[in-house]
């Protein structure tokens, strides 16, 4: 695989915080999805947001993205109020929804220099940065090729190329594995990983919680919006009282507990 290079390295930032939630909270109409949720992810951490479906995750990224506003509370990255200052903040963040929008009739490189041009990068780096990209995801060979005629799996990598074409220093990702394959898969565990160690952040949902365990050194699982526990795999286990349990063991119990207290009799 192609070394990653400077394509991935993001910038040094002065906060030890690259991404924190006060107290966010959101709700649809009677139903509410974040419950003054509150969170603080140290610059450099590769953390794995965890939860069953419909606890708010994606929600909660959505508003740390700046696509929702919050019914309270704050959204913060690199110390800056993603809603007051949105250039400031967004300037330093990627995000790949579980879904990602892409021009279907234009060809990887195509996407990579016009998403660089939105975020004023040199037509000179543009493509330069595109196609190494490229070869690290492994599409260097359809790289002229149209994207409408990917599968979901290589349109997931363009995404997350694009994601990273501006060297941003938070890189938020919902569900990246969903549909690659095993050496697919593989490719974008070691790019994020790559990203970490050169100073990046990274944070993702994922309902494969093997890899959260192998990967991420910090964990938050959530349910019903509300925040059940967060830390290391060691310090989640002591929350849970289950000393050298699983990951997938404790995040069941956790949820499984949280459920019998809310059904309980007031």
């Amino acid at each position: 695989m192609p070394e990653p290079g400077d394509s991935v390295i993001p910038p040094v930032l002065p906060a030890d915080a690259a991404c924190e939630l006060q107290g966010l909270r959101k709700t649809f109409g009677a139903t509410v999805a974040v419950d003054g949720l509150s969170l603080r992810i140290p610059r450099g951490t590769f953390y794995a947001f965890l939860g069953p479906n419909g606890a708010g995750k994606t929600t909660s990224l959505r508003m740390l993205a700046g696509l929702l506003q919050p019914g309270g509370g704050r959204a913060l990255i690199n110390g800056f109020d993603v809603h007051l200052e949105p250039e400031r903040a967004k300037a330093l963040l990627a995000y790949v929804p579980d879904e990602p929008s892409l021009y279907g009739k234009l060809t990887p490189v195509e996407f990579l220099e016009y998403t660089a041009a939105l975020w004023n990068v040199p037509s000179s780096e543009a493509r330069p940065r595109a196609e190494s990209l490229l070869a690290i995801l492994g599409l260097s060979e359809r790289a002229g090729d149209r994207i409408e005629g990917f599968s979901r799996g290589m349109k997931q990598k363009v995404a997350l190329a694009a994601a990273l074409i501006h060297r941003p220093s938070l890189l938020m990702l919902d569900e990246p594995l969903t549909g690659l394959d095993a050496a697919a898969a593989r490719l974008v565990k070691d790019m994020l990983q790559d990203f970490v160690a050169a100073g990046g952040t990274v944070l993702l949902t994922t309902h494969i919680l093997e890899v959260a365990e192998r990967l991420a050194e910090r964990i938050g699982i959530i349910h019903r919006g509300r925040l059940l526990a967060e830390g290391t795999l060691a310090e989640l286990q002591v929350q849970a009282s289950m000393h050298g349990a699983t990951l997938e063991d404790v995040f069941l119990h956790l949820v499984s507990w949280t459920e019998r207290l809310d059904s309980a009799p007031a």
